[in-house]
């Protein structure tokens, strides 16, 4: 009978089962106010025992019974969930397409909308013609949208930018794991073009997650509001200050023909696709994520 993590098989008189500590991690993360606690419960069991979540799904199934050291351990980390501490600081890790990243304190968790921003940016780097496409990311924060290029498209060449240190040393951590020799990682600011200079007019797609969040805006969720740095949220009144440097100073790094692609809030397409058109970039273009809403606007040089 399977045996890992203090799970057994073989059940003692009075042993909790996993559906039992399920349904208690549950419990806990719904009176923390937790938007969908039955995943993740089943995610914090998965991460104390070291399986994946259908794993637990199916110990569960099994009724499989679960160490008391486990169990406590497991409500320990639901506990500080229901404080609202993202789950990717109490586990270590977050997933991002394909990929898991290593995260924490100081940098910008990567969310399930941005997928849909390294898939612009991925199809348009497999639709260049020369056999070695190269690839920006600024303010890449834990290396989510470079990794994702980089191991999607094993012939990219990849460069990563990232100004917070904090950040920065995640984001070389999951280089070192994730980047198979092909992402190069500066610790910069997205507003100097200097440390891209030799980069000029070869770029072939220019990807970017920047800070959008206008400064009188504090996001709702405790998660966002509490956790992730404010570097990474805010730019200036309107939320697009950097997003404006970003169209200023990509275009002389983007090759003609090139793309680009940017991540931003639902109501800010219009007024990026109007700037991107006075700086030059033609094609703009505004694009929903999986959830219908506004998500990514692409433009060409």
């Amino acid at each position: 009978m399977w045996q890992s993590g203090g799970v057994s098989g073989v059940e003692e008189q009075g042993r909790a089962t996993v559906p039992d500590v399920l349904a208690q991690l549950e419990a806990v993360l719904r009176d923390g106010g937790i938007e969908d606690p039955q995943t993740e419960a089943q995610l914090i069991l998965g991460h104390v025992l070291g399986v994946s979540r259908g794993r637990v799904q199916a110990l569960a199934v099994l009724g499989e019974g679960l160490a008391e050291e486990a169990r406590q351990q497991a409500v320990g980390l639901a506990e500080s969930r229901a404080q609202r501490i993202p789950l990717q600081h109490l586990t270590g890790r977050a997933a991002f397409r394909s990929l898991e990243l290593s995260v924490g304190p100081g940098v910008f968790v990567p969310r399930p909308e941005t997928e849909i921003v390294a898939q612009f940016a991925i199809d348009a780097l497999q639709a260049v013609a020369h056999p070695a496409p190269l690839a920006v990311d600024l303010c890449t924060g834990s290396g989510a949208i470079a990794l994702a290029l980089a191991h999607e498209v094993p012939t990219a060449r990849v460069w990563a930018v990232e100004r917070s240190r904090e950040a920065h040393a995640w984001a070389e951590r999951n280089v070192a794991e994730w980047g198979g020799g092909r992402v190069t990682l500066l610790l910069g600011d997205a507003r100097d073009p200097e440390p891209l200079a030799p980069l000029r007019g070869t770029v072939d797609v220019l990807v970017s997650n920047p800070p959008y969040v206008p400064a009188g805006m504090v996001p709702r969720d405790p998660e966002v509001r509490d956790h992730d740095p404010a570097l990474a949220l805010y730019s200036g009144e309107d939320g697009l200050e950097l997003i404006r440097h970003i169209s200023r100073a990509g275009l002389p790094l983007v090759r003609p023909g090139g793309s680009l692609v940017l991540e931003h809030a639902e109501t800010q397409g219009a007024a990026i696709r109007r700037l991107l058109t006075a700086d030059g970039w033609r094609a703009a273009a505004t694009h929903p994520d999986l959830t219908g809403r506004d998500r990514v606007t692409t433009a060409v040089r």
